[in-house]
């Protein structure tokens, strides 16, 4: 297992050893000693999954209590997953790390605490797996848009299924907004 620093300071891709025969393949996707030793807080607490289909756009999502670092992963399928530094005073406050993760490139990126995190859909459909550092509280969720230009995200999508939600999110800037992301994060 080989665990790579990305283009922002904290976030990792988790570049899994395959091991592959004529049976298939068998890989660690999560090995406490191995994480903590990459620098990846190794206290888990939830694991979600989600299925979507070709062109959805789930995100930027956190939350302003108990904010929450993630462990992405897909287990069928293709997404380009994000993630936006919204750390107070971070000298990356604003930017963005985008990763394409797949069933069939097996990576992983691991998002700290202070980041949106969305995704969206390349394939027909995909499976979404990921281990959270707390657990989710709908009452603290918080959102930005999806394509707010002064964060710039290259979707490679032009024409993404929302939520309602999501289509409505604020602009990071937005001054309501940025008193509501809180100094935990």
């Amino acid at each position: 297992m080989e665990i790579v620093p990305a283009s922002i300071p904290d976030i990792f891709i988790i570049k899994p050893t395959v091991h592959r025969d004529v049976r298939g393949y068998f890989m660690e996707t999560y090995h406490a000693e191995k994480f903590s030793n990459g620098c990846i807080p190794v206290n888990f607490v939830q694991d979600n999954q989600a299925m979507s289909g070709r062109n959805v756009l789930r995100g930027l999502h956190y939350q302003t209590q108990h904010p929450q670092g993630k462990l992405i992963r897909v287990l069928k399928g293709e997404i380009w997953d994000v993630a936006v530094d919204i750390r107070k005073g971070s000298p990356t406050f604003g930017k963005w790390h985008g990763e394409y993760l797949s069933d069939s490139n097996l990576l992983q990126m691991y998002i700290p605490v202070g980041f949106a995190h969305g995704y969206c859909v390349i394939s027909e459909t995909a499976e979404i797996f990921y281990k959270c550092t707390d657990l989710y509280y709908p009452e603290y969720e918080q959102g930005i848009r999806w394509n707010d230009p002064e964060i710039g995200i290259k979707w490679p999508i032009t024409s993404p299924i929302l939520s309602e939600k999501d289509r409505d999110q604020p602009m990071l800037k937005d001054p309501d907004h940025f008193e509501n992301i809180g100094d935990n994060l």
